[in-house]
């Protein structure tokens, strides 16, 4: 069992910052992916950026040169830097995990509870 507890939410001027964490605990297995999701209302979830226990990342295109996310492993924490933001990143942001016991596995999944992000104009 993995729990994921973010923080870091909150509300933001257009053009502000803001930084999101979230710390995974319980079983976390070395083959494993962290990232954020974002979800606004009557929208589907989206995946904003992820990053592998090697470090490699992905970004959605809306938030590349915005966005930067980082994890630190020893904490088995991740976080995301958001800058520039802009009322479009508004949305209830999810932290998740992906991992593997091995390469051929099956993957699992987990989910936090999501933590609010409000940009005003």
């Amino acid at each position: 069992q993995v729990q994921l507890v973010e923080s870091g939410g909150g509300l933001v001027r257009a053009g502000g910052s803001l930084r999101l964490s979230c710390a995974a605990s319980g079983t976390i297995f070395s083959l494993n992916v962290m990232g954020w999701y974002r979800q606004a209302p009557g929208k589907e979830r989206e995946l904003v950026a992820n990053i592998n226990s090697g470090g490699i990342t992905n970004y959605a295109s809306s938030v590349k040169g915005r966005f930067a996310i980082s994890r630190d492993n020893a904490k088995t924490t991740v976080y995301l830097q958001m800058n520039s933001l802009n009322p479009e990143d508004t949305g209830v942001y999810y932290c998740h995990i992906e991992q593997r016991l091995w390469p051929a596995a099956p993957r699992k999944d987990y989910w936090g509870q999501g933590t609010q992000v409000t940009v005003s104009s």
